[in-house]
Order: structure tokens, then C-alpha cells, then sequence
């Protein structure tokens, strides 16, 4: 594949993308970045062929936008008049919901295509210089259409397919928002808390898998998270509260010295996961 792309914020995801798209196409990229010492990163290690610029988003087919969510929406509120009505607008933000209630209604105003996108990809690391053009290797890449016409669609597939993405799943953005809350940002949550007990600076010697299993994703962009979780707080707080409803039923019988309760509570955790094969 031969296209023109434009790539917004060259961070974890954004950089990722644009060593993908080096490594596994002939697409020509541009960068977009407001540090200059990440573009001149970039440009150095050859992630992108240019600095991006007003006349590369007027040519771009596909342009990315790998930012935070609310700058997501302020950018292409910005900048809607440069884009050329053939071009996809996709966006790679872990919540839909309020990015759908934005982007769609300003490509339809001005006559680009939109469809919502979530690499399913990540590192506890953040930044250009964690980036990686492996990182989707395998990876579930969600498309949530939000009315776009099946071309563009297709494309943003294809262009998976060739970054070497292990699949694609469509859907929309209640349940996109839904599946994240428990699948993404609940896990950030026990995390943060689960590292917030006075034992976690003492657990040298004392740890092993299973620490390093819940405290993993504890190494956080608060900025990042905070925003998601916000935007995104109706459906993670109704997986808050089941995994406190489910947390406190384990207290009790622990509490009280309720053996069978407890075998009965454990027993329902360990049948889920066999159950699913996993």
C-alpha cells in the first residue's frame, strides 16, 4: 500500500504507528509533533519522511490522530478546512463515546470521512523514544465506524492487516466504552491502588510473579488516565463498584471465618477463567 499519512503526536502509539507503517508499507509519513526534539528524533531514525505541515494534511489519504482525547477533537476542530474530502480521519484513543459525539459531526460539516480506532497495544512506557514498530504485533485493532461509509473502513482493515495486527473487531462506541472500562482501565485502577499499600516499598525478597502480574500497569500517565477515566466514568464506575461488591463478599467470609464461603467464592473465580480457556 502506497498512501499518504499523516500521523498527529508521535508518542508511544504515534511513533509506534509511524515505525509500522516504515517497516511494513510504502506509505510516505509525515509527523506532527508540538516538541521539536521528537520530530528531529523521528526524522533522525527515519520513522517519518517529514515534519508535517498544513499542505501535508491538504494531500494526506489517511491522517492519525494519537493524541489525548479532548486535543484530539481541539486539533481537527482546528484544522477541518485543510482536510481533503477523500481523506480517513481515525483516531487511536482508548475511550469513543465522547470522541463519536465530536469528530463524526465535524467531518460530516466539512466533508472528510471519520472512523473511530483503539490499537489494542501498549507498554508501561510512554513516549517517542518507547515506541516500537513491533508493538501491534498480533494485537486486536477495534475500528467503531460511527457512520463512516464501509471504504473507509475497509481501508483503516487493510492498512491493520499490513501493520501486522492480528485482527480487527467493529462495534460501536456504548460498547467499545463498556468493554474497555473492564478489559483496560479497571486493571490501571486495582494497580494504583494495589501499590498504595505502606507493604509495596518493602516487597523486595518477598514477590514474585503475582506482584509483577497486579502492579504492572501501576507505572501510569496520570494525565493520560485521568482524562480517559473521566470521559469514561459511568461504565468504570459500574466495574468499580462490582469489583468492590465482589472484593468486600471475599473480606467477609475471610473476616469471619467463613471457610465454606469462602472455598464457594474462590471456587466461582477459578471456574470463570477455565471456562473461557485462558
Amino acid at each position: 500500500m502506497n498512501k499518504k499519512i499523516v500521523i498527529v503526536g508521535l508518542g508511544l502509539i504515534g511513533g509506534s504507528l509511524a515505525k509500522a507503517f516504515q517497516k511494513y508499507s510504502e506509505c510516505q509519513i509525515a509527523g506532527i509533533d508540538r516538541d521539536p526534539d521528537v520530530l528531529k528524533a523521528a526524522l533522525a531514525c527515519g520513522a517519518i519522511d517529514k515534519i508535517g505541515g498544513d499542505a501535508d494534511i491538504r494531500e494526506a489519504d489517511v491522517l492519525y490522530l494519537c493524541l489525548y482525547p479532548q486535543a484530539d477533537i481541539d486539533f481537527v476542530a482546528s484544522h477541518a478546512h485543510l482536510i481533503p474530502p477523500d481523506c480517513v480521519v481515525t483516531d487511536t484513543c482508548g475511550i469513543k463515546s465522547e470522541i463519536c459525539a465530536h469528530l463524526p459531526r465535524i467531518a460530516q460539516e466539512h466533508g472528510f470521512l471519520f472512523a473511530g480506532g483503539h490499537p489494542m497495544a501498549g507498554k508501561e512506557k510512554s513516549g517517542f523514544a518507547a515506541s516500537d514498530a513491533d508493538l501491534f504485533l498480533d494485537a486486536s485493532y477495534i475500528l467503531v465506524p460511527c457512520g463512516a461509509p464501509q471504504r473507509a473502513v475497509d481501508l483503516l482493515k487493510a492498512i491493520a492487516v499490513e501493520l501486522r495486527f492480528g485482527g480487527t473487531v467493529e462495534t460501536t462506541p456504548e460498547k467499545h466504552d463498556r468493554m474497555i472500562a473492564f478489559t483496560s482501565q479497571l486493571p490501571h485502577v486495582l494497580a494504583c491502588a494495589y501499590v498504595m499499600s505502606p507493604c509495596c516499598p518493602e516487597h523486595n525478597g518477598f514477590s514474585a510473579g503475582s506482584y509483577r502480574d497486579v502492579s504492572r500497569v501501576a507505572n501510569i500517565n496520570e494525565q493520560l488516565w485521568a482524562e480517559l477515566f473521566i470521559d469514561n466514568r459511568e461504565a468504570l464506575v459500574g466495574e468499580l463498584d462490582t469489583l468492590i461488591t465482589n472484593i468486600t463478599k471475599i473480606k467477609n467470609a475471610v473476616s469471619k471465618n467463613d471457610a465454606e464461603a469462602l472455598r464457594i467464592l474462590l471456587r466461582r473465580g477459578r471456574q470463570i477463567k477455565e471456562m473461557l480457556g485462558e
